[in-house]
């Protein structure tokens, strides 16, 4: 386990960055976990696309099609994209599990 300080919070990743806990999550942490990522701080428009992404995750378990994402935070289609470069690199700013192999070939697609 790996601990990230970052405005005054402790934040337990494991070894790749995924967030130990879902239940950790906050905008605080999305920032955090961001510019772990080479991205800085979380903006509004990212927020509501992992905000969408995890309430996805916890109803279905599975990554929403990236489309889906787009359209229902109402931003144009390629917006995770557009905002993360990497639909696996969002899925871990939302603080969700680690994916599997099969997962992320899916995301990369």
């Amino acid at each position: 386990m790996t601990v990230i300080e970052y405005e005054g919070k402790t934040i337990n990743v494991d070894a790749d960055g995924y967030l130990e806990s879902i239940d950790d999550w906050d905008d605080t942490v999305a920032s955090a976990l961001a510019e772990q990522e080479g991205l800085g701080p979380v903006t509004f428009d990212q927020l509501d696309i992992l905000m969408f992404m995890r309430q996805y995750y916890q109803k279905h378990r599975f990554f929403p099609i990236v489309h889906a994402v787009c359209k229902n935070v109402h931003q144009p289609d390629d917006c995770v994209s557009d905002e993360f470069m990497d639909p696996v690199t969002a899925w871990k700013i939302a603080g969700l599990p680690k994916p599997d192999d099969e997962v992320i070939a899916y995301l990369k697609r």
